[in-house]
């Protein structure tokens, strides 16, 4: 029986409630299964808190840093400046969005996106902790972003995009709030264009951020048809056959009407339905 988009949402939005849980109340860093976001292989490769330097974690609390679940760090490739307006897809903990916090300054802004109620209160704590006041967490979906069009500099975010149920309306709503020249700048795990959608369900699980990955040419083809461009997709490192953490970077088009309006073409839902 094959699985459907809502089961597919609920079944991520009810692991990553176990990971705030295992956090909040001291059993553990997080709640991930075989090949998740957060696990480290025997390779060596890092996942989650790993990926942030020792200085960045000094900036964060404990909780913050041990809720990581990602697979890379999206605000060491932002080139987040003082004033911006920042959104994290997929905000977790909060990690990201303090951090971003702290870069953007007290006149800028930073968003944290989450549809996990327990994600969002342990964000919010982790926030006060941290001492920022610029924040904003917002309780959501990403494929249905609640800020207006044209009101954000940065999107960022960090091995989420992967687990949406419909990632070409999560591509068209990051193009809708980013305003015109604004950046994307997001890790994410990314599959080899050779392997099928098949071939990567077999390489591991859809919430552990595997089997609903998208390949490289079609993180390209999304991005640029909805009307992004300058469109990089940079391989950091292996964390299964075929499948990479990546850094996804982009710029949304400054003159829409040179290219027209942007048309979603296609693209493999990948693990899902």
């Amino acid at each position: 029986m094959s699985t459907t988009a809502d089961e597919l949402r609920e079944e991520v939005r009810r692991r990553y409630a176990e990971s705030a849980r295992a956090v909040t109340e001291g059993t553990g860093s997080c709640g991930c299964g075989s090949g998740s976001c957060c696990e480290g292989g025997d390779d060596g490769t890092k996942f989650g808190e790993a990926l942030y330097d020792a200085e960045q974690r000094g900036e964060l609390p404990e909780t913050a840093a041990l809720a990581s679940l990602g697979c890379g760090n999206p605000t060491a490739v932002a080139e987040l400046r003082e004033g911006e307006t920042v959104l994290d897809l997929g905000s977790g903990g909060g990690i990201d969005v303090i951090l971003s916090a702290k870069r953007v300054g007290p006149t800028g802004i930073a968003y944290g996106l989450d549809m996990t109620d327990e994600m969002l209160a342990l964000a919010r704590r982790n926030a006060e902790e941290a001492g920022v006041t610029n924040v904003h967490f917002l309780k959501g979906v990403i494929e249905q972003i609640p800020l207006p069009a044209d009101s954000v500099d940065v999107v960022i975010s960090n091995c989420v995009i992967n687990l949406s149920v419909d990632k070409p309306a999560v591509l068209m709503e990051i193009a809708r709030v980013l305003k015109p020249g604004g950046r994307l700048g997001v890790s994410d795990v990314v599959a080899d264009d050779r392997l099928t959608v098949s071939e990567r369900a077999e390489r591991g699980s859809y919430v552990g951020c595997i089997a609903g990955a998208l390949s490289q040419s079609e993180y390209v083809l999304g991005l640029e048809s909805v009307g992004l461009e300058d469109v990089t997709v940079e391989l950091t490192h292996e964390v299964a056959d075929g499948m990479h953490g990546a850094i996804v970077k982009a710029t949304k088009t400054k003159d829409p009407a040179r290219k027209g309006l942007p048309v979603i073409k296609p693209l493999a839902r990948a693990g899902c339905c």
